[in-house]
């Protein structure tokens, strides 16, 4: 394969350097993640000598080897780098309690993954995450979760500036950085409003002296995004692209639409690695649950 050229052409480099600053807020998320894992085979370790345990769990070890599998045959990992993956963190983890690391050399190989636990301690992986029968069937507990408009009454009870309080207070930690680097200062002093349609909630934003401020005012917006929360919360949390959701209806933008492309530019061109790690999982979690508990009352309301 010829080596890529050391020059490329500026449209290209901009968007190599796009991918590669994604990249980069994924790799550092994997590191805090390897970091948290870490302590939590420390506490293994110190659990199984207080219980007096040192030996290991073949069909434990086993039972996750083939979890890793399963979810990464799902998310479109090649079950080889799923097994390389889960090969590397067993040989850290023992490396960390001093045990023999010649039996984890093997592709995801029959070793201890929770790190020699007894059953009687409990699990320190969440059995729900356990590879069953019931797991793709997880749609029939989610048609119980009630879609956001059903929330919309509950809503009403709370006070409209509390509920502007919150969103502001949210969206100033997800935007400090960028906030503070003066990145959105292009859109200073402009209204820019948010209509979530099935909640039934809408607020103005603005960004002034590099602070953002949200009012539930009536006061007329200059650009407005609408949508259903499940919608927005997958624009913000980056899980679906503001271009589709645009281009299949999802989201509308109206009013000043340059102002509105203009907006939504910048936050595209924000580095997501510099949002805190915790908030960028609870968002993708938490879109991520909404989107599939939406598609399970649309299968619910289908046709037999």
């Amino acid at each position: 394969m010829p080596a890529m050229p050391n020059s490329l052409p500026m449209a290209s480099q901009a968007a190599l350097g796009g991918v590669r600053s994604l990249i980069d807020g994924v790799d550092d998320g994997l590191l805090f993640l390897f970091a948290g894992r870490r302590r939590l085979v420390s506490l293994a370790a110190e659990i199984k000598q207080r219980a007096g345990h040192g030996g290991r769990n073949l069909d434990r070890e086993q039972a996750v080897c083939d979890r890793a599998r399963w979810i990464g045959q799902r998310l479109g990992v090649p079950p080889a780098s799923s097994e390389r993956l889960m090969a590397a963190l067993i040989a850290d983890a023992h490396r960390q309690q001093g045990l023999n690391p010649g039996a984890s050399t093997e592709a995801c190989p029959r070793t201890d993954l929770d790190q020699g636990r007894d059953d009687r301690v409990g699990a320190m992986l969440a059995p729900s995450m356990t590879p069953s029968p019931s797991f793709p069937s997880a749609s029939a507990w989610l048609r119980w979760l009630p879609p956001p408009k059903r929330w919309r009454p509950w809503l009403r009870r709370v006070p409209a500036p509390w509920q502007a309080q919150c969103l502001q207070a949210a969206m100033r930690h997800v935007l400090a950085a960028p906030l503070a680097q003066g990145h959105l200062d292009l859109v200073a002093n402009r209204r820019i409003g948010i209509e979530v349609e099935d909640l039934g909630l809408r607020w103005v934003v603005q960004v002034r002296d590099r602070r953002l401020e949200v009012n539930a005012s009536d006061e007329p917006a200059e650009a407005t995004v609408r949508g259903s929360a499940t919608d927005l919360l997958l624009l913000a949390s980056r899980r679906e692209d503001a271009d589709t959701l645009f281009f299949q209806r999802r989201l509308v933008l109206t009013g000043d639409v340059e102002l509105g492309l203009t907006t939504r530019n910048l936050l595209d061109q924000l580095p997501w690695q510099d949002v805190p790690l915790g908030l960028r999982v609870l968002m993708s979690r938490g879109a991520g649950l909404l989107q599939s508990a939406r598609d399970a009352h649309r299968i619910d309301r289908q046709p037999r």
